[in-house]
């Protein structure tokens, strides 16, 4: 597989859900105005081309927190559950024992 394919088919797939409200091209051009104040009202959008998500347009920050609100982190961990192996490693080195000498 050309390495052009893999980078293709790893940023298809590794898409953690949808980054926000679907805006279509043919939204963008005739209600640029509204897109624009959504995203000065801090909803991010995803732009669309035949219904495929091609970009995600997230409102600008000068500074961003590294914390996050209890409901935005539930939001994402609902959205984006752990990945079942990554599960099974962490109750296998939950079970394992530590010795500290």
């Amino acid at each position: 597989m050309e390495v052009r394919n893999v980078v293709n088919y790893v940023a298809s797939s590794a898409t953690l859900g949808d980054m926000g409200r679907p805006v279509s091209i043919r939204e963008l051009r005739n209600s640029t105005t509204k897109v624009i104040e959504d995203i000065e009202n801090g909803v991010p959008l995803t732009l669309t081309v035949n219904r495929r998500p091609v970009a995600d347009i997230v409102p600008h920050q000068l500074t961003r927190s590294p914390w996050v609100s209890s409901g935005e982190l539930r939001r994402i961990v609902t959205e984006s559950p752990a990945d079942p192996g990554l599960l099974k490693d962490i109750a296998a080195v939950r079970e394992e024992v530590i010795d500290d000498r």
